[in-house]
């Protein structure tokens, strides 16, 4: 576990240095990438990336919640301790968000390229994505507690399309939607020991 967390920090130091810190080149490839993605808009897919992107935290409120609530009427043991599993990838990832969007103080894509044209604009920082953290936290918990491809499979198409309609609303950098997938990742492996 303390490897785990030594890797993810070590990451988070490379994306400061690398992608936050002036190196052009991936600050630029960023932009680029946004500015092909805002191409290929369209009314659909702009109210289909809506919904996802807003009903997330609903999803990782109802995920747990649901667990708990399964386990209680089926007398389950294992069901209520993968929700507290699952409750607690989720919540350690915001907490752990919340510090290093204060850390490493990122603009959004539209206020730092102020001719980038979002679908919605978002206040506080950018780096790293907390819809794509929360939702890689739920999905990779949820696997790691039924490891069934039936689990796993849905669980990460939503947690990809969940960051997928941060970079397509234009809110977060490509690198943002990264780093938040790999820290929610890696807290459901950082508190492994919690699942049944």
């Amino acid at each position: 576990m303390r490897l785990l967390v030594f890797i993810v920090i070590s990451w988070m130091g490379f994306l400061q240095n690398y992608v936050l810190g002036q190196e052009k080149p991936v600050s630029s490839l960023d932009i680029r990438i946004l500015e092909s993605i805002a191409e290929t808009r369209t009314e659909p897919q702009t109210q289909t990336f809506k919904v996802l992107s807003d009903i997330n935290n609903y999803v990782q409120i109802a995920v747990p919640v649901g667990l708990l609530v399964a386990g209680a009427v089926n007398d389950d043991k294992t069901m209520r301790q993968n929700a507290l599993y699952v409750a607690s990838s989720t919540a350690v990832t915001a907490l752990v968000n919340v510090g290093l969007k204060h850390l490493f103080k990122r603009s959004r894509p539209f206020k730092k390229y102020p001719n980038f044209i979002s679908v919605r604009t978002a206040g506080g920082y950018s780096f790293p994505s907390g819809h794509t953290s929360s939702a890689f936290a739920t999905a990779s918990a949820l696997s790691r507690a039924y490891s069934k491809w039936y689990v796993v499979a849905p669980s990460l198409l939503w947690a990809s399309s969940v960051g997928y309609s941060r970079m397509y609303l234009g809110v977060h950098f490509p690198s943002d939607v990264l780093a938040g997938a790999v820290l929610g990742a890696g807290s459901s492996f950082a508190l492994d020991g919690l699942k049944k």
